[in-house]
């Protein structure tokens, strides 16, 4: 029988996003596991994911911050596999500000599934939480990464040079950003 998370947005037929649940960690640290040097090319967090354990204590610390309001982490569910993780970083509730970030197992590419996850979570920032601005970064030259901002229409603001640890080296991340009214426009 399946468990029912506590919270999940659906997004189509074949994809949702929903609460990462303490029911996940197995499945969520064989995704890391079989996608390691893949992931490990643009996020920084991949050598210290080494154990279920870790994914476990990932896992709890995502559900406290829900419970407290502050960020949360998705699994991205396509047709009942769980194939990536999206989230909100740390919501600014005095800017109404929050920045999405994400990432993807190697075998879900190509099938539109951040875009449409990305889209779902820039919806649930203006039109539940009433925000009115959603942040992207993204390495320089992570072209797929980019590519999602810039196909659902976020402006492109600059650079912010050097601006994180990549294990040996620092690399540059473009700030993508949406505003409330730019997204409601966009709908119309």
């Amino acid at each position: 029988m399946e468990q029912t998370a506590r919270f999940r947005i659906p997004v189509d037929a074949e994809v949702e996003l929903r609460i990462l649940e303490m029911w996940d960690v197995d499945e969520l640290f064989q995704l890391i596991d079989r996608n390691r040097a893949h992931l490990r090319q643009w996020l920084p967090w991949v050598d210290y994911e080494t154990s279920v354990e870790d994914s476990r204590n990932f896992v709890q610390r995502s559900l406290q911050h829900y419970l407290d309001n502050e960020s949360f982490s998705m699994g991205i569910r396509y047709q009942g596999r769980l194939a990536g993780v999206i989230g909100y970083h740390t919501i600014n509730w005095t800017s109404r500000r929050v920045e999405i970030g994400y990432w993807l197992g190697a075998e879900f590419q190509g099938k539109g599934l951040m875009t449409k996850a990305c889209s779902a979570m820039a919806d649930y920032a203006f039109a539940r939480l009433t925000l009115n601005r959603v942040e992207i970064h993204c390495a320089t030259d992570n072209l797929r990464s980019r590519a999602i901002p810039e196909r659902l229409g976020f402006t492109r603001e600059g650079t912010l040079r050097e601006s994180e640890w990549l294990y040996d080296h620092f690399v540059d991340l473009i700030v993508y950003s949406m505003l409330a009214r730019e997204w409601q426009k966009r709908d119309s």
